[in-house]
Formats: C-alpha cells, structure tokens, sequence
C-alpha cells in the first residue's frame, strides 16, 4: 500500500510541476508499481517473484539494464526514438539511466504474475498439438536472424522485425536444453503463457507510454510511415511492437536462466543453479558494457538536456 501512496503522491507533485518530480517521474512510477506488484503478488501466493532470494532483484535488474541496451543500440540505426529534456550532469543522468532501464524485466515479469493471478487466458488452448522438428527449430532460427539483420540494413521499411527476433532467434536453443520455453508449452497446446505475456506486453506499454507522456525528461518518436496517429507520444501501431517485446524479454531472460547466469523468477520452473561467480561476471562485463552504451546514447540518441 505504501507503494500504491507513493505512486498516488508522485502524481500529484507532477500535476504541479515539482521539477524533481517531473526529471525522474519514471523512476517514481514504475519502482513503486514493481513493489506494489509484488506485494499483491505475495499476498495471493505467499510468495513474491522478487522475494525468495535477495539476489533476484540484482540479477533481474542487471540483465533487464543489458537487455534494453541491445535495442538501444539498434536505435542507433533505426532513429526511431530520442530522448529530450535530460539533465545535464553526466554523473546524475547515468545513474537514472541504469534504474530506469532496470524496471524493463521487473516491471513485465510483475504484471505477467498479474495477469496469471487473474486466471486470465488460462483455459486458452489449441485444439491441435504441435511438435518441432530439429528442421523447423532451424528455420525459426534463421528468420529470426533476418529479422535482426533486415532493420539493420534497411531500417526504413523493416524496423518493426526488431521486436520479434530474438523470439525466433533463442527460443529454439531454449526448446532444445529444456529450459522454460513457450515453443514446449505450445506443443502442449498450451496457449496460457504467450497469451499472457502479449497481454502484459501490452498493458505495460500502455503504462510505459501513459507515464512518460506527462513527464519533462522523457522519449519522443520519430517513426517511419506511422507517426502521424498517436496516443500520447507513440503512434498508435506502435503499440503493437509491446506484446512481442514482452515475449523477446521472456526468452531472452530464461536463455540466461538456463546458462547460469540469471537467476530464475518462475516457482514452476527449477533451474539449474546459478554459477556462484554469476554476480561477479555480471559485474566484470555487464557494467563496462552499459557505460559504453550510455555515452552513445548521449552522442546519438539524446535530443536534449537542460
């Protein structure tokens, strides 16, 4: 509840133009919606995605910092987004750059729990099964690896392929090890969990977008035949590139679950465990990696500071 008031109280001070408020109102938005989240999640199971192990949190956050940034940098070429009104100092932006981009996973995988909760979709199944020939898990492969290429390449006409690629792309070597995978539960006939994920996908871009529009320093978008027609700053087919994003974050995440080196949110799920130096790799490589990402979103990607 303390959450949901800090959420409530931010809001307001926004409303009268608080300048801290409005420079980091996504940070107050989408941390105290994780906490509140959890906690309702807690009290429905007695037991939160976040709460088991203190480590999650880091490990989440840290590859949901990592995970965003690959997108960032195909925005270097795509130009799809920019953002305005940052501040000026280095030192304070890039911290606010590491705890925004550090709600992606938390945020989705929260409302994912949400909408699992709910009972929602969970009678969803196809009538057939499904079964995956190592031939088709190749040929998923390799158009996944087009849609990664093509945005690259022509930006203009393919950049919505990026939202869908690593799906393509990692699920199958998911599949193949046994890790948690959407390919086995729709051999299953299971539907419940894509159709969960896109939903959340959804409703996050709704939020992601509702409580950015408000803010000073945010993201605006500059894309290519639809930016005409929007809703708060994104155009209105943009949304559909949020429920595909929530599956790339899914198997993009259990990829590194699977390796040992993420540590795994799911109850149903029991991994393999994480590698006890984990944590310390994260560290070597992952921090040097999002500073150099930092600097070029502030050379490429920044419109604006004050």
């Amino acid at each position: 509840m303390g959450a949901l008031l800090v959420l409530a109280f931010s809001e307001i001070l926004l409303f009268l133009h608080v300048p801290i408020v409005s420079d980091y109102f996504y940070l107050l938005a989408w941390w105290s919606y994780i906490i509140f989240a959890d906690g309702i999640i807690f009290k429905t199971q007695g037991r939160s995605f976040l709460r088991p192990d203190p480590r999650l949190l880091f490990s989440m956050g840290s590859w949901s910092i990592t995970t965003w940034l690959l997108f960032e940098l195909f925005n270097l070429r795509l130009q799809n987004w920019h953002y305005i009104n940052l501040v000026s100092n280095t030192a304070v932006r890039w911290t606010g750059y590491t705890f925004a981009y550090a709600t992606v996973l938390p945020g989705l995988f929260a409302t994912y729990l949400l909408l699992k909760n709910m009972g929602l979709f969970t009678q969803v199944r196809t009538k057939k099964s499904i079964r995956y020939t190592p031939s088709k898990l190749k040929i998923f492969q390799i158009i996944g690896l087009l849609f990664l290429i093509l945005p690259l390449v022509w930006p203009k006409y393919f950049f919505p392929l990026v939202w869908g690629g690593f799906v393509l792309l990692l699920e199958p070597f998911n599949y193949k090890s046994g890790a948690n995978s959407l390919l086995a539960d729709l051999e299953k006939g299971s539907l419940a969990k894509p159709a969960q994920l896109l939903a959340a996908g959804l409703l996050c871009g709704f939020l992601w977008e509702f409580w950015n529009f408000w803010a000073t320093s945010k993201w605006v978008y500059t894309v290519p035949f639809v930016g005409n027609i929007k809703l708060f700053e994104m155009p209105i087919l943009g949304f559909l590139g949020f429920p595909p994003f929530a599956l790339e974050c899914y198997v993009i995440y259990n990829f590194l679950v699977k390796h040992g080196l993420a540590l795994s949110w799911e109850q149903d799920f029991l991994q393999e465990p994480a590698k006890k130096n984990v944590l310390a790799f994260q560290i070597l490589w992952q921090i040097p990696f999002w500073l150099i990402c930092y600097w070029l979103i502030d050379k490429y990607t920044v419109y604006s500071f004050k």
